[in-house]
């Protein structure tokens, strides 16, 4: 069978709810997502953090604890069980459903003692100005996992393996201290001066042991579940030269392209492509400047040019390394939704992920299932996922020469024939003639936004119509 189109889902979101049920959720869903279209999912951290059970999973604690051990206050973590994930990456799995999962690296966080070290205090908007002299404090900085005690590592961490805390315990004064006579890496990203330092206990990651320590762990997850790849997380964060050393290590341990992709968070495409660089093409990127882009056309009526929506995105610029989407996590949250695109503008936002020929689109959870503050789009997502695996395929044509009706059209290939055409509008609907097929080809809108058919020209173009704020997906029949 011929290869299909691509598409992952963050499988999560912040605001899941707690008890356990999403290892057992993506086992009962993998065959039903595997057929709707979907080919990965993008899973969250299994390890335990800082809050047990409770805890999204971004506060680190453990990262040999996938939910095996009694450790914050509970064995399971958020999603579930060590035996339960196990469960559910084989059901994904044998419905053809590759496995990335969330990586952690940057940060500890909930560790099980203090320990006394000298710290400097440095300016939160500048990391290089120190804003006081050096002092003893005291920084939870031991992690010596009582619950797990040396099963798959017997590696303890101290104040030595990181480079910067937020808290001192003596003074009780939170602040970010440079440790002892640690500096900060280089290269990171350059916002606030040097941005290595994003929370918790920062991970030093110029010491030969802590990556080493990190590695094995790379190699112990992959053996241990099996999984295709990973998602970076806080990318822009951690020495660039770490990502180089650390994924050949896990891809030659495991013999197999392990897919990756960051977390960069930023909306300049200079700095993302220069990451992509440094990095030597090894790990692709979520597509921040294409989201900023989408979210800004979504909260104006009309006024910004939507022929201009790709200008200066990643998938514009270099689409071999652009993992696109419309939300995550970070950008909506139940009670922060400040950077999410807004509801009205999300059909338009998918198709334009969903149905283009560049990028490797990622639909968020509470799109597809509701939660979180979040209404299903299933019915128009499952309709955008069948057009992306049959239609979407062959030579893309823009016609993008209004400054609100937009269109593309996709020629289809061999082994997809028939093509598909988009029309989409962020103010008043119209027609908009694209060339598409061969002369009497006929296409139906796939939605149901639009009703008849249209039919090829004799010159090979046809009247594609398109309703007010709407989206318009046609479908060349058989």
């Amino acid at each position: 069978m011929p290869a299909i189109n691509g598409t992952m889902m963050q499988c999560f979101h912040w605001n899941y709810p707690e008890g356990g049920l999403l290892w057992e959720e993506v086992a009962a869903n993998a065959a039903s997502l595997a057929a709707a279209g979907f080919t990965a999912l993008w899973l969250p951290s299994p390890c335990k953090a800082m809050d047990g059970a409770r805890d999204v999973g971004y506060a680190i604690y453990d990262l040999f604890d996938l939910g095996e051990f009694n450790q914050k206050g509970s064995v399971a973590t958020k999603y579930g069980t060590r035996a339960q994930l196990e469960t559910a990456i084989r059901a994904a799995q044998a419905s053809g459903l590759q496995i990335y999962l969330d990586t952690v690296l940057n940060h500890k966080g909930g560790a099980d003692g203090t320990e006394t070290t000298s710290g400097t205090p440095v300016s939160s908007d500048n990391r290089n100005i120190e804003i006081g002299p050096s002092r003893d404090i005291d920084v939870w900085t031991l992690f010596n996992f009582p619950g797990r005690g040396s099963t798959y590592s017997s590696f303890q961490w101290h104040w030595y393996h990181f480079d910067a805390v937020d808290y001192d315990q003596r003074g009780g004064e939170r602040a970010i201290f440079r440790l002892a006579d640690k500096t900060f890496e280089t290269p990171v990203d350059p916002e606030r001066g040097n941005y290595d330092y994003l929370m918790f206990a920062d991970l030093d990651m110029s010491r030969d042991d802590v990556r080493a320590e990190v590695g094995a762990w790379g190699d112990w997850i992959v053996r241990t579940l099996g999984i295709d790849g990973f998602r970076m997380d806080a990318a822009r964060h951690i020495r660039f030269p770490f990502y180089v050393e650390w994924l050949d290590r896990v891809r030659a341990a495991a013999n197999r392209p392990l897919f990756a992709v960051g977390e960069y968070f930023t909306g300049n495409t200079a700095t993302l492509r220069w990451f992509i660089e440094q990095t030597g093409r090894r790990i692709l990127l979520f597509d921040f400047p294409l989201q900023f882009s989408m979210r800004d056309v979504a909260r104006v009526d009309g006024t910004l040019d939507m022929g201009r929506i790709f200008d200066g995105t990643l998938v514009a610029q270099d689409p071999e390394m652009a993992v696109t989407f419309v939300d995550n996590h970070d950008t909506w949250q139940e009670d922060r939704r400040d950077q999410a695109i807004r509801e009205w503008f999300l059909p338009h936002a998918y198709t334009l992920i969903l149905l283009r020929q560049a990028g490797y689109p990622c639909v968020f959870y509470p799109d597809y299932y509701g939660g979180g503050g979040r209404t299903s789009l299933r019915p128009l997502l499952d309709i955008l996922l069948a057009a992306r695996r049959d239609h979407a395929y062959g030579a893309q044509t823009d016609w993008f020469d209004d400054t609100n009706l937009i269109g593309w059209t996709r020629a289809g290939d061999e082994a997809h024939p028939r093509g598909l055409a988009v029309v989409m509008t962020d103010a008043g609907g119209g027609v908009k003639r694209m060339p598409a097929a061969r002369p009497g080809a006929v296409f139906s809108e796939a939605t149901g936004a639009v009703d008849g058919v249209v039919t090829i020209d004799a010159d090979g173009t046809g009247a594609f119509r398109c309703n007010d704020r709407g989206i318009a997906v046609w479908i060349e029949q058989s």
